[in-house]
Protein backbone atom coordinates (compact mmCIF):
# COMPACT_ATOMS: atom_id res chain seq x y z
CA UNK A 1 0.00 0.00 0.00
CA UNK A 2 1.42 3.36 -1.04
CA UNK A 3 0.94 6.34 1.31
CA UNK A 4 0.44 9.65 -0.32
CA UNK A 5 2.54 12.25 1.46
CA UNK A 6 0.26 15.00 0.17
CA UNK A 7 -3.29 15.47 1.31
CA UNK A 8 -5.47 18.22 -0.07
CA UNK A 9 -2.37 20.01 -1.38
CA UNK A 10 -0.58 19.95 2.03
CA UNK A 11 1.96 17.55 3.37
CA UNK A 12 0.43 14.87 5.56
CA UNK A 13 3.57 14.73 7.90
CA UNK A 14 4.43 17.76 10.07
CA UNK A 15 8.03 18.96 9.81
CA UNK A 16 10.26 18.42 12.87
CA UNK A 17 11.66 22.00 12.99
CA UNK A 18 9.08 24.73 12.54
CA UNK A 19 10.66 27.97 11.45
CA UNK A 20 9.50 30.86 13.65
CA UNK A 21 10.46 34.50 13.93
CA UNK A 22 14.13 35.29 13.70
CA UNK A 23 16.30 35.91 16.73
CA UNK A 24 16.54 39.57 15.96
CA UNK A 25 12.80 39.95 15.95
CA UNK A 26 12.53 38.11 19.25
CA UNK A 27 15.22 40.24 20.84
CA UNK A 28 13.56 43.38 19.67
CA UNK A 29 10.17 42.22 20.95
CA UNK A 30 11.56 41.31 24.35
CA UNK A 31 13.41 44.60 24.58
CA UNK A 32 10.26 46.56 23.81
CA UNK A 33 8.32 44.48 26.33
CA UNK A 34 10.98 45.13 28.98
CA UNK A 35 10.93 48.86 28.33
CA UNK A 36 7.17 48.94 28.49
CA UNK A 37 7.12 47.00 31.77
CA UNK A 38 9.75 49.30 33.29
CA UNK A 39 7.80 52.37 32.27
CA UNK A 40 4.57 50.96 33.65
CA UNK A 41 6.35 49.94 36.89
CA UNK A 42 7.91 53.36 37.27
CA UNK A 43 4.80 55.38 36.39
CA UNK A 44 2.07 53.23 37.80
CA UNK A 45 1.65 50.81 40.73
CA UNK A 46 -0.16 48.17 38.75
CA UNK A 47 2.74 45.71 38.85
CA UNK A 48 3.47 45.98 42.57
CA UNK A 49 1.30 43.00 43.59
CA UNK A 50 2.77 40.91 40.82
CA UNK A 51 6.34 41.79 41.81
CA UNK A 52 5.58 40.99 45.43
CA UNK A 53 4.24 37.59 44.49
CA UNK A 54 7.22 36.88 42.25
CA UNK A 55 9.59 37.93 45.05
CA UNK A 56 7.82 35.60 47.47
CA UNK A 57 8.18 32.73 45.03
CA UNK A 58 11.85 33.48 44.32
CA UNK A 59 12.91 33.92 48.00
CA UNK A 60 13.87 30.24 48.44
CA UNK A 61 16.01 30.53 45.34
CA UNK A 62 17.79 33.52 46.86
CA UNK A 63 18.55 31.55 50.01
CA UNK A 64 19.80 28.60 48.03
CA UNK A 65 22.00 30.86 45.92
CA UNK A 66 23.46 32.51 49.02
CA UNK A 67 24.31 29.24 50.81
CA UNK A 68 27.91 28.94 49.42
CA UNK A 69 28.75 32.59 50.13
CA UNK A 70 27.15 32.45 53.57
CA UNK A 71 28.99 29.23 54.41
CA UNK A 72 32.31 30.77 53.38
CA UNK A 73 31.64 33.94 55.39
CA UNK A 74 30.72 31.90 58.47
CA UNK A 75 33.83 29.76 58.19
CA UNK A 76 36.05 32.80 57.66
CA UNK A 77 34.47 34.56 60.62
CA UNK A 78 34.94 31.54 62.86
CA UNK A 79 38.57 31.12 61.91
CA UNK A 80 39.32 34.85 62.16
CA UNK A 81 37.48 35.10 65.50
CA UNK A 82 39.52 32.22 66.90
CA UNK A 83 42.74 33.81 65.72
CA UNK A 84 41.69 37.15 67.16
CA UNK A 85 40.76 35.51 70.45
CA UNK A 86 44.11 33.75 70.60
CA UNK A 87 45.94 37.01 69.85
CA UNK A 88 43.86 38.90 72.41
CA UNK A 89 44.48 36.18 74.98
CA UNK A 90 48.23 36.41 74.41
CA UNK A 91 48.09 40.20 74.67
CA UNK A 92 46.09 40.08 77.91
CA UNK A 93 48.45 37.48 79.31
CA UNK A 94 51.44 39.69 78.51
CA UNK A 95 49.70 42.70 80.08
CA UNK A 96 48.91 40.60 83.15
CA UNK A 97 52.56 39.64 83.50
CA UNK A 98 53.62 43.26 83.14
CA UNK A 99 51.10 44.36 85.75
CA UNK A 100 52.22 41.61 88.12
CA UNK A 101 55.82 42.70 87.63
CA UNK A 102 54.85 46.28 88.40
CA UNK A 103 52.96 45.14 91.48
CA UNK A 104 55.99 43.18 92.63
CA UNK A 105 58.14 46.24 92.02
CA UNK A 106 55.72 48.40 93.96
CA UNK A 107 55.71 45.91 96.82
CA UNK A 108 59.51 45.87 96.76
CA UNK A 109 59.62 49.66 96.73
CA UNK A 110 57.17 49.77 99.63
CA UNK A 111 59.30 47.42 101.70
CA UNK A 112 62.38 49.36 100.66
CA UNK A 113 60.76 52.59 101.81
CA UNK A 114 59.88 51.01 105.15
CA UNK A 115 63.44 49.78 105.65
CA UNK A 116 64.89 53.17 104.72
CA UNK A 117 62.55 54.87 107.17
CA UNK A 118 63.69 52.45 109.87
CA UNK A 119 67.30 53.21 109.01
CA UNK A 120 66.66 56.95 109.14
CA UNK A 121 64.99 56.52 112.49
CA UNK A 122 67.88 54.45 113.84
CA UNK A 123 70.46 56.87 112.43
CA UNK A 124 68.73 59.73 114.23
CA UNK A 125 69.28 57.85 117.49
CA UNK A 126 72.98 57.37 116.77
CA UNK A 127 75.31 60.15 117.88
CA UNK A 128 78.10 59.21 115.48
CA UNK A 129 78.20 60.02 111.80
CA UNK A 130 76.86 57.24 109.60
CA UNK A 131 76.84 56.23 105.95
CA UNK A 132 74.01 54.21 104.37
CA UNK A 133 75.16 51.21 102.34
CA UNK A 134 73.28 48.61 100.30
CA UNK A 135 73.85 44.89 100.16
CA UNK A 136 75.07 43.73 96.74
CA UNK A 137 76.37 40.23 97.43
CA UNK A 138 76.57 37.31 99.85
CA UNK A 139 79.54 35.00 100.22
CA UNK A 140 78.47 31.57 98.87
CA UNK A 141 80.84 29.76 101.21
CA UNK A 142 78.60 28.02 103.78
CA UNK A 143 81.36 28.15 106.41
CA UNK A 144 81.65 31.94 106.43
CA UNK A 145 79.21 34.73 107.20
CA UNK A 146 80.25 37.58 104.92
CA UNK A 147 78.43 40.22 102.91
CA UNK A 148 79.46 42.67 100.22
CA UNK A 149 78.23 46.28 100.26
CA UNK A 150 78.29 49.03 97.64
CA UNK A 151 80.49 51.44 99.62
CA UNK A 152 84.27 51.37 99.58
CA UNK A 153 87.43 53.35 100.12
CA UNK A 154 86.21 56.19 97.92
CA UNK A 155 83.31 56.66 100.34
CA UNK A 156 85.53 56.70 103.43
CA UNK A 157 85.01 53.08 104.49
CA UNK A 158 87.89 51.68 106.56
CA UNK A 159 88.93 48.34 108.05
CA UNK A 160 87.19 47.46 111.28
CA UNK A 161 84.35 49.91 110.73
CA UNK A 162 81.20 48.90 112.65
CA UNK A 163 78.15 47.95 110.59
CA UNK A 164 74.59 47.85 111.89
CA UNK A 165 71.04 47.80 110.59
CA UNK A 166 67.81 49.22 111.97
CA UNK A 167 67.67 46.54 114.69
CA UNK A 168 71.19 46.14 115.97
CA UNK A 169 74.84 45.39 115.36
CA UNK A 170 75.61 43.31 112.27
CA UNK A 171 79.40 43.09 112.05
CA UNK A 172 82.50 44.94 110.89
CA UNK A 173 84.33 45.70 107.67
CA UNK A 174 87.18 43.25 107.04
CA UNK A 175 88.13 44.12 103.44
CA UNK A 176 87.99 47.47 101.67
CA UNK A 177 88.08 47.98 97.91
CA UNK A 178 87.74 51.24 95.97
CA UNK A 179 83.97 51.01 95.49
CA UNK A 180 82.93 47.99 97.58
CA UNK A 181 83.70 46.39 100.92
CA UNK A 182 83.26 43.04 102.67
CA UNK A 183 81.51 42.79 106.01
CA UNK A 184 82.11 39.98 108.51
CA UNK A 185 78.93 39.24 110.44
CA UNK A 186 78.94 38.78 114.20
CA UNK A 187 77.72 35.19 113.74
CA UNK A 188 80.82 34.12 111.81
CA UNK A 189 82.80 31.44 113.64
CA UNK A 190 85.93 33.63 113.51
CA UNK A 191 84.27 36.69 115.06
CA UNK A 192 83.98 37.68 118.71
CA UNK A 193 83.04 40.93 120.43
CA UNK A 194 82.79 42.10 124.02
CA UNK A 195 79.25 42.61 125.29
CA UNK A 196 77.48 43.30 128.53
CA UNK A 197 74.06 42.54 129.93
CA UNK A 198 71.96 45.66 129.74
CA UNK A 199 70.13 44.75 132.97
CA UNK A 200 73.09 44.52 135.31
CA UNK A 201 76.23 45.33 133.31
CA UNK A 202 77.63 41.79 133.39
CA UNK A 203 80.43 41.55 130.82
CA UNK A 204 81.06 38.60 128.50
CA UNK A 205 82.37 37.64 125.07
CA UNK A 206 79.82 36.92 122.30
CA UNK A 207 81.31 34.51 119.77
CA UNK A 208 79.94 33.51 116.41
CA UNK A 209 78.88 29.94 115.76
CA UNK A 210 78.74 29.91 111.97
CA UNK A 211 74.94 29.92 112.21
CA UNK A 212 73.20 33.24 111.68
CA UNK A 213 70.46 32.23 114.11
CA UNK A 214 72.41 32.53 117.35
CA UNK A 215 75.63 33.47 119.15
CA UNK A 216 77.33 31.93 122.16
CA UNK A 217 78.52 33.67 125.30
CA UNK A 218 81.91 32.46 126.41
CA UNK A 219 83.40 32.40 129.90
CA UNK A 220 80.14 33.11 131.71
CA UNK A 221 80.31 31.69 135.20
CA UNK A 222 77.85 29.04 136.22
CA UNK A 223 76.56 31.30 138.99
CA UNK A 224 76.51 34.49 136.88
CA UNK A 225 73.39 36.64 137.02
CA UNK A 226 72.10 36.10 133.50
CA UNK A 227 68.68 34.91 132.44
CA UNK A 228 66.54 34.35 129.37
CA UNK A 229 65.32 37.51 127.60
CA UNK A 230 68.25 39.57 128.85
CA UNK A 231 69.35 42.15 126.28
CA UNK A 232 73.03 42.26 125.37
CA UNK A 233 74.69 45.44 124.12
CA UNK A 234 78.21 46.20 122.97
CA UNK A 235 80.46 47.21 125.85
CA UNK A 236 83.00 49.22 123.85
CA UNK A 237 85.93 47.57 125.62
CA UNK A 238 87.44 46.16 122.45
CA UNK A 239 88.03 49.63 121.01
CA UNK A 240 86.29 48.44 117.89
CA UNK A 241 82.54 48.73 118.41
CA UNK A 242 80.94 51.73 120.07
CA UNK A 243 79.30 51.04 123.40
CA UNK A 244 75.56 50.66 123.77
CA UNK A 245 74.55 49.07 120.45
CA UNK A 246 72.09 46.13 120.71
CA UNK A 247 73.75 42.81 119.94
CA UNK A 248 71.24 40.12 120.88
CA UNK A 249 68.76 38.62 123.29
CA UNK A 250 69.41 35.63 125.51
CA UNK A 251 67.26 32.69 124.41
CA UNK A 252 68.72 29.82 126.45
CA UNK A 253 70.86 29.40 129.58
CA UNK A 254 72.15 25.89 130.36
CA UNK A 255 73.93 25.47 133.70
CA UNK A 256 75.77 22.20 134.33
CA UNK A 257 77.22 21.67 137.80
CA UNK A 258 80.09 19.71 136.28
CA UNK A 259 81.24 22.67 134.16
CA UNK A 260 82.62 25.96 135.43
CA UNK A 261 80.89 28.00 132.70
CA UNK A 262 77.27 28.15 131.62
CA UNK A 263 76.19 27.62 128.03
CA UNK A 264 74.33 30.72 126.90
CA UNK A 265 72.72 31.10 123.49
CA UNK A 266 71.92 34.55 122.13
CA UNK A 267 69.68 35.43 119.18
CA UNK A 268 71.02 38.43 117.24
CA UNK A 269 68.76 41.48 117.25
CA UNK A 270 69.93 42.50 113.77
CA UNK A 271 68.16 40.98 110.77
CA UNK A 272 71.31 39.33 109.46
CA UNK A 273 69.68 37.30 106.70
CA UNK A 274 67.04 39.85 105.71
CA UNK A 275 68.50 43.35 105.94
CA UNK A 276 69.36 44.92 102.60
CA UNK A 277 70.34 48.37 103.85
CA UNK A 278 72.79 48.99 106.65
CA UNK A 279 74.65 51.79 108.38
CA UNK A 280 78.42 52.28 108.46
CA UNK A 281 79.31 54.06 111.70
CA UNK A 282 82.12 56.63 111.99
CA UNK A 283 82.74 56.64 115.72
CA UNK A 284 85.68 57.80 117.85
CA UNK A 285 85.90 54.31 119.34
CA UNK A 286 86.67 52.95 115.87
CA UNK A 287 89.57 55.43 115.54
CA UNK A 288 88.44 56.63 112.14
CA UNK A 289 90.87 59.58 112.36
CA UNK A 290 91.52 60.95 108.89
CA UNK A 291 89.47 58.41 106.93
CA UNK A 292 86.26 60.43 106.99
CA UNK A 293 84.83 61.27 103.57
CA UNK A 294 86.68 64.10 101.84
CA UNK A 295 83.50 66.17 101.67
CA UNK A 296 83.14 66.25 105.44
CA UNK A 297 86.85 66.99 105.90
CA UNK A 298 86.60 69.84 103.42
CA UNK A 299 83.66 71.27 105.36
CA UNK A 300 85.62 71.06 108.60
CA UNK A 301 88.63 72.71 106.98
CA UNK A 302 86.45 75.55 105.75
CA UNK A 303 85.03 76.03 109.23
CA UNK A 304 88.51 75.96 110.79
CA UNK A 305 89.76 78.41 108.17
CA UNK A 306 86.90 80.78 108.92
CA UNK A 307 87.68 80.60 112.64
CA UNK A 308 91.38 81.30 111.98
CA UNK A 309 90.52 84.29 109.81
CA UNK A 310 88.19 85.59 112.51
CA UNK A 311 90.97 85.28 115.08
CA UNK A 312 93.45 87.02 112.78
CA UNK A 313 91.03 89.91 112.21
CA UNK A 314 90.22 90.18 115.91
CA UNK A 315 93.89 90.60 116.93
CA UNK A 316 94.56 93.89 114.97
CA UNK A 317 91.24 95.32 116.16
CA UNK A 318 92.13 94.56 119.77
CA UNK A 319 95.57 96.18 119.29
CA UNK A 320 94.07 99.37 117.81
CA UNK A 321 91.59 99.59 120.68
CA UNK A 322 94.40 99.29 123.23
CA UNK A 323 96.44 102.08 121.54
CA UNK A 324 93.45 104.41 121.49
CA UNK A 325 92.80 103.76 125.17
CA UNK A 326 96.43 104.55 126.09
CA UNK A 327 96.40 107.81 124.11
CA UNK A 328 93.18 108.95 125.79
CA UNK A 329 94.59 108.19 129.24
CA UNK A 330 97.77 110.22 128.40
CA UNK A 331 95.70 113.25 127.27
CA UNK A 332 93.64 113.09 130.42
CA UNK A 333 96.78 113.25 132.52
Amino acid sequence: MVVNPWRNGRPAIKPLFIKGPSLGVRLFALTVLSVVLMVIDARFAALQPLRAQLGLLLTPLYYVAEVPARTWDTFHQLTSSRAELIAENERLRAESLLIQRQLQKLASLTEQNVRLRELLNSSSLVDERVLVAELIGVDPNPFTQRLMINKGERDGVFLGQPVLDASGLMGQVVEVMPHTARVLLITDAAHSLPVQVNRNGLRAIAAGTGNNEYLELRYVGDTADIRVDDILVSSGLGQRFPAGYPVGRVVAVDRDPGHPFAEVKVAPTAQLNRSRYMLLVFSPESAYGEVLPALELAGEQEQNGAQDEGEQVAEPVAAETADQASEESGDAQ
